[in-house]
This record gives C-alpha cells, structure tokens and sequence, in this order.
C-alpha cells in the first residue's frame, strides 16, 4: 500500500484542529472614533458656553461629561464601541480642561471657585 493512499485514523492528526471564528458586529473602526470625538467636543462646547463664570462653566461642564458618558456606555451595550471610545476620550479631555482652569483660578485667588 502507497503511504499517500492511507486515510488519517485520527490517532495522529494532520494539522490544527479548526477553531470558530467570530467577528464583532460592530468593529471598532478609526472613522467611529473620530465622529464620537467630534460629538462630544461639540457637546462640551455648547454646555460650556452656557457658564458665565468658572464655577457655572466647570459644574456644566460636568453635568455635560456625565451625560456624554452615559450616552458612551449606551453605545457600548447596543451600538457601535468606536463612537462610544471617541466620546469618553474626548469627554475626559474636556472634564481635565476645566479642572486646569479651576485650579489656575483657585492658584491665582486663593479662593476655592466651585462653592
């Protein structure tokens, strides 16, 4: 009997056994990531633009953040990830901004602004 005719009896396997591959529905893609950036700082700047000082600009600003982070953990459940990736990097951004300008406001008058 030729040693190429012989059928594999399992014993040995010939190669890797074939695994399952599965594919996300919803990928997380550099274009998704660049809408969801773009929507929040789009978001952050009309609440922003509601305060008329640093205290009503920092506390908008965190009610706006808490928004868009809900929104992004929404995203994350039924929707697409890289929108959702996009909004809260974008969202942290803007809530570490208005951290700075409270601290540089505080520094520079020794009061605390947000009371």
């Amino acid at each position: 009997m030729h040693p190429a005719s012989r059928t594999p009896s399992g014993l040995f396997p010939a190669g890797p056994p074939t695994r399952p591959t599965f594919r996300e529905p919803h990928p997380v893609t550099g274009a998704g990531v660049a809408v969801g950036g773009g929507a929040a700082a789009a978001w952050l700047l009309l609440f922003g633009l509601l305060g008329t000082d640093v205290a009503s600009y920092a506390w908008w600003t965190v009610v706006a953040g808490l928004l868009a982070w809900l929104a992004a953990l929404l995203l994350v459940r039924h929707g697409d990830r890289g929108v959702a990736t996009g909004v809260a990097i974008v969202t942290a951004g803007g809530w570490s901004i208005a951290a700075a300008i409270v601290a540089v406001r505080w520094a520079t008058s020794a009061d605390w602004p947000l009371w």
